[in-house]
């Protein structure tokens, strides 16, 4: 089969292609035959032909004759999906393999935020995730990394100030700022906070506004945000969507929101709801599926069927500015998903941007841009000393993991006490963490304890720590954390699990600590050999190294620990 390359053209010629084919004069390009449309405006579902030029759908209500046909009998039509907030590197892979891997499970626009990269190279990460967009066969947005370093409680490996940002405004893949995590400091009239919320006025915001109420709300909102997806509340959803902010509903693999905000998508609100993943790996892509597992949950939980699939297209096109897409109609650009069944949405067959995918169309895109941040771990090897939690006393914080998302809790605890320092109590399930800078910019390492990971022999160890990605590790030893980290250092990044002293299973991301150089499936069948041993250590957490990574991310209550220490989110300042 050949594949035609997308055009987005203008000029009069393609006019004239697309008049005559929506006419009947000429054989459309791509016919799409006897296919039942739904529409997401009206609800309505109705067989007919779809008509395609080049990137454009040209003709809908009418029957067509194509150069090239798709049969779409038994099939329903709706427009393609859009994740609204992505972080592609928490794919764990490249852009390239992110779009070989969710483009045919219907996510045809992707908008992300390379803030992950960006906390670890700067404006090099940047750089690299816009040069692959430009290449995607799906159409991948990207907003500018807002928040690097996300706080001042950290250790990044890179800092962007506006003036860094904006050279980027006017390219075409990028639609605006990233999630503005800083809201303590947006309330506070941080200067580099509104220099960059100023840059951005006329541009897309994205908002990160994790309980987030009443005044400080509207504030927050007040300095032209628009969105939010880490909503985990209905009450807080509903305030949201009452002030007019764009809900993202998020089904990632850590923190799973869909079935418990799916409520709040009615007839009414749908215009202000939209679906998104954050953080999704590849084995719970394979296993579950992307967009369209989102849809899936929120059916289930009670979404009007129709008004799943509008907050999937139309509510989140309009939303971002993409004005092109979102409906299957004369005129929009051709991403199209052809399902079996609309409550199930199991996926058929996919079009981008008026071409069929297939493996052939992510061949044509010729060699990925080189890889980045291939030296980026600049930790020295440890020993187990360098775990010792020297106090007082056995009482004090310990975080407790919530199964299923990223918010922890605020424990207090009497743990273990002697020899001047405080242990893990591995029996009651509260283990040592530490967070060890890796930027080469100092040697920080914050010390504290976690309850929830469940093993009591062992240790894991991740380069990928949201936001800055220092080295993150628990265990209920201190010389199998020590050899957890060195083989991470070993690996240039990764996930890693040790058993004492041997490694049991592991994951290499040497691009920057957070990116695999394998294909998507090489990944996924690396990540269940790495959960499969992880269970075996006695963890009942789905994805231990995701609640791991989240540990260190200090804008998500309620405690926390980065590189500087344990830190009381709530309060926006160390505790120990």
């Amino acid at each position: 089969m050949t594949t035609r390359a997308a055009t987005t053209r203008t000029d009069i010629p393609f006019l004239e292609a697309c008049i005559d084919q929506a006419l009947g004069r000429e054989p459309a390009d791509l016919v799409v035959k006897g296919v039942r449309l739904l529409n997401v405006v009206t609800g309505e579902i109705t067989e007919t032909d779809i008509a395609i030029t080049g990137d454009r759908i040209v003709g809908t209500y009418a029957t067509y004759e194509g150069r090239q046909v798709v049969d779409g009998r038994g099939l329903f039509a709706v427009p393609g999906f859009i994740d609204t907030h992505v972080h592609v590197e928490s794919t764990l892979v490249t852009p390239f393999e992110f779009d070989r891997c969710v483009l045919p499970a219907g996510t045809t626009t992707a908008v992300c935020d390379p803030h992950e990269i960006a906390n670890v190279l700067g404006r090099e990460g940047l750089d690299y995730v816009i040069a692959s967009a430009e290449r995607t066969v799906m159409d991948l947005r990207v907003q500018l990394s807002s928040c690097v370093p996300s706080t001042a409680l950290e250790t990044s490996g890179a800092r962007l100030e506006a003036e860094d940002l904006v050279p980027y405004r006017d390219h075409p893949k990028v639609i605006g700022l990233a999630e503005f995590m800083n809201v303590p400091g947006v309330l506070n009239k941080d200067p580099g906070c509104l220099a960059k919320l100023a840059a951005f006025q006329d541009r897309h915001i994205d908002g990160h506004a994790p309980l987030v109420t009443g005044r400080d709300l509207n504030a927050y909102l007040s300095t032209g945000v628009r969105t939010c997806h880490e909503t985990t509340r209905l009450d807080e959803a509903r305030e949201k969507l009452s002030k007019g902010m764009q809900l993202l509903i998020r089904d990632g693999t850590a923190s799973k929101d869909a079935a418990r905000l799916a409520p709040a998508i009615t007839v009414e609100s749908s215009c202000l709801c939209s679906l998104c993943t954050d953080d999704r790996n590849p084995l719970d892509i394979h296993e579950e599926g992307h967009i369209d597992h989102v849809i899936r949950t929120v059916i289930a939980n009670g979404a009007p069927m129709l008004h799943a699939y509008r907050a999937a297209t139309w509510s989140a096109a309009q939303a971002f500015g993409l004005r092109d897409r979102g409906l299957i109609a004369p005129g929009r650009r051709a991403d199209i998903v052809l399902v079996e069944n609309l409550e199930e949405c199991r996926v058929r067959q996919v079009i981008s941007a008026g071409r069929i995918v297939t493996p052939e169309l992510f061949a044509a895109r010729g060699a990925a841009p080189a890889p980045v941040g291939l030296s980026s771990m600049k930790l020295k090897p440890v020993t187990a000393e360098a775990f010792r939690v020297p106090a007082s006393g056995g009482g004090g914080p310990v975080i407790g993991v919530r199964p299923g998302s990223i918010i922890t809790d605020h424990l207090s605890m009497d743990l273990p006490f002697h020899h001047s320092e405080r242990h893990p109590a591995p029996d009651e399930d509260v283990l040592k963490v530490a967070v060890l800078a890796r930027h080469g910019i100092n040697d920080n390492i914050g010390r504290g304890f976690v309850r929830g990971f469940g093993f009591k022999r062992g240790a894991l160890a991740s380069s990928v720590g949201h936001d800055s990605h220092n080295v993150c590790v628990v265990g209920a030893s201190d010389a199998d954390m020590a050899a957890a980290v060195n083989r991470i250092i070993d690996l240039h990044g990764g996930f890693v699990a040790v058993v004492d002293g041997k490694v049991v299973g592991e994951l290499a991301l040497p691009m920057a600590g957070l990116v695999s150089l394998e294909d998507y499936e090489t990944v996924r069948e690396r990540l269940e050999a790495l959960r499969t041993a992880v269970r075996a250590m006695g963890c009942p957490l789905a994805e231990p190294f995701l609640a791991l990574a989240f540990l260190p991310l200090p804008v998500i209550p309620h405690l926390k620990i980065t590189d500087m220490g344990v830190v009381d989110v709530d309060r926006f300042e160390l505790i120990g």
